[in-house]
């Protein structure tokens, strides 16, 4: 039905007779001749009809946008002026000869050249007619591409595609669990796979030596521009290499994707502790393409006669930190209130600030309501310290570790943001050495990553020291997105008790999530570790899409509904008693 796609026809094409077909993104009457932008997935062709050929001028007269047509013509040069550079076939046109309308179309809920100005929820709704606009077509032949380049990587370095179970069982990896209900089991339930964790695992004990799976995942869980609850990882595990070798491994393969898709060279991947990561970013997924560190003050504010920084200072658990902003002292009052409501999001009760006029005079050099509060000695080693300028601005954070580390490092993004301080576009990095555990408010252990992530010591060591323990965990970073994650796993019973004790996992709470992957480890686990890279988020960030709704063909809203299909809805009352299932209404209060 077709001899060409609409968008491949150039220069090289004139004089050839063509047969197109496609739909109508746009008609145009110009002074008795009709013009039709024939689209498909490829591009957009003008073709031209005139009353010469009375039938096909009558039916072209009669198409409106979105109609399914084929057409027949000749190619020829555009008129001189008329030229369109912006357009893959803007040189040429197509003379109609011959017009059949395939399929007439209603008049749809939105045009697609008007889509910025319709809400998110229509185009959601209609997304068989959103998915028509050239950009989104665009953004998942895009993603096709990655997976396709991925796969050719992975392929060529002996990684074998295998796929992992859907219908699972619940465990424990952070968010809740979408359950499926058992008809033959009446009373269990299925689990939908958070991640493909513990039947990869699987495979390296069963010898398969490297693995990957391009897997859908699920977690319901809050959600956010990056989040869905249904979601797509580039899933990997190794036998037999040593975390450097997977990170030099993996890295290679998003260099290559960079280099390929976006004639991009990302260059050598720095690697940055947690710890520094937190201490000069507030994040563990720091964006190095702003050039702002946090630098720590609470030393200096101890005995401050200001308790907003002196508790915090005094406090083991707390920080005073400064976040200097050269050029700052532009930022108006009003900008300097609206940041202050935005760092309350993440906690912090207010945004103290001091703006350097004159680092010279530490008395009236310095303009902020704090400064009376600070003595001379002080304020002199705050501006040694951050190594301030004149013109420089100093925000700081004073309160427990988390919430200055959340609220500063948001706020460093913000200002790279508002303030257009990027200093290059892609900034990737690794982020290793992360804590093996983290302290829960009753005085325990809850694992960082999770349950079968290696540390860094002996079971005796990280008995006696489990808080100060580091795991064999690494973060892929690109300009402040996480695109991936991983460790080193455990493969030795012993290790694998030990953290299972230090997280009172109890011996039948073992035994019943994850038996089968204990027993597995009895029987010659090799060394192994892995990664998962989430792609819906890579190709958003490759794409620069704001969300990675663009970049998935039917996804949910931000409630976690299908729009265009309705889901979740209510099932029959026979389904339910098949599945000795009965609902109960929430009740209204």
């Amino acid at each position: 039905m077709r001899s060409h796609y609409c968008g491949e026809l150039t220069a090289k094409n004139i004089s050839e007779e063509v047969t197109l077909s496609g739909w109508v993104h746009r008609r145009r009457d110009h002074g008795g001749v009709i013009f039709l932008d024939l689209r498909d997935r490829e591009g957009i062709t003008q073709v031209v009809f005139d009353p010469d050929r009375a039938e096909s001028f009558a039916l072209a007269d009669s198409c409106r946008s979105e109609f399914v047509v084929q057409i027949k013509g000749l190619v020829r040069a555009r008129p001189e002026g008329t030229v369109n550079p912006n357009m893959v076939t803007g040189e040429i046109e197509v003379l109609g000869h011959e017009l059949e309308i395939l399929n007439r179309a209603a008049t749809p809920p939105f045009q697609l050249d008007d889509h910025q100005t319709v809400g998110e929820d229509i185009r959601l709704k209609n997304r068989f007619i959103d998915l028509r606009r050239p950009e989104i077509q665009q953004k998942l032949r895009f993603r096709s591409k990655v997976t396709s380049v991925l796969r050719r990587y992975l392929d060529e370095n002996g990684f074998l595609d295998i796929e992992t179970p859907i219908l699972t069982r619940a465990t424990p990896e952070g968010a809740r669990d979408y359950l499926v209900p058992s008809r033959t089991h009446q009373g269990s339930f299925f689990a939908l796979p958070q991640s493909p964790q513990l039947f990869k695992q699987l495979l390296m004990v069963s010898g398969f030596d490297r693995y990957y799976q391009i897997a859908k995942c699920f977690r319901d869980e809050d959600l956010r521009a990056d989040r869905q609850p249904e979601f797509t990882q580039i899933d990997l595990e190794t036998s037999f290499l040593g975390q450097e070798e997977i990170m030099n491994l993996t890295e290679g393969m998003i260099a290559n994707l960079f280099k390929e898709l976006k004639d991009v060279d990302l260059g050598a991947f720095p690697r940055m502790p947690f710890s520094e990561a937190m201490e000069k970013y507030g994040s563990d997924k720091p964006d190095l393409r702003i050039p702002l560190t946090i630098e720590t003050v609470s030393d200096l504010m101890t005995e401050v006669d200001f308790k907003v920084f002196s508790g915090p200072a005094s406090d083991p658990k707390g920080r005073v930190a400064a976040l200097k902003v050269p050029g700052g002292n532009s930022l108006t009052r009003k900008q300097i209130d609206e940041y202050t409501k935005f760092v309350g999001i993440y906690g912090a009760k207010g945004l103290a600030y001091i703006k350097v006029n004159d680092k010279s005079d530490l008395d009236e050099g310095l303009q902020s309501p704090i400064v009376k509060f600070l003595p001379t000695e002080v304020r002199q080693a705050l501006l040694d310290r951050v190594e301030a300028q004149d013109g420089d601005l100093i925000f700081f954070g004073a309160d427990k570790e988390s919430i200055v580390n959340e609220a500063l490092g948001a706020l460093r993004c913000k200002l790279g943001a508002d303030l257009d301080l990027y200093t290059c576009e892609w900034a990737p990095l690794w982020v290793v050495d992360f804590p093996m555990f983290e302290e829960t408010p009753d005085g325990g252990v809850t694992a960082i990553h999770h349950p079968f992530t290696a540390p860094s010591c002996s079971p005796e060591d990280l008995k006696a020291n489990p808080l100060t323990a580091l795991s064999q965990a690494y973060d892929m970073v690109l300009n402040g997105t996480e695109l991936g994650g991983g460790s080193i796993r455990i493969h030795q019973a012993d290790m694998q008790q030990t953290v299972f004790e230090l997280l009172n996992i109890s011996a039948e709470e073992q035994e019943e999530k994850f038996g089968f992957l204990l027993d597995a480890l009895k029987f010659g686990a090799p060394p192994h570790g892995g990664l998962a890279f989430g792609l819906d988020r890579l190709v958003m960030l490759m794409t620069g899409s704001a969300s990675i709704r663009d970049v998935i063909a039917f996804p949910k809203t931000q409630s976690a509904t299908c729009l265009l299909t309705q889901a979740p809805g209510e099932v029959s009352d026979k389904q339910l008693k098949e599945l000795s299932i009965r609902v109960r209404k929430p009740v209204a209060e």
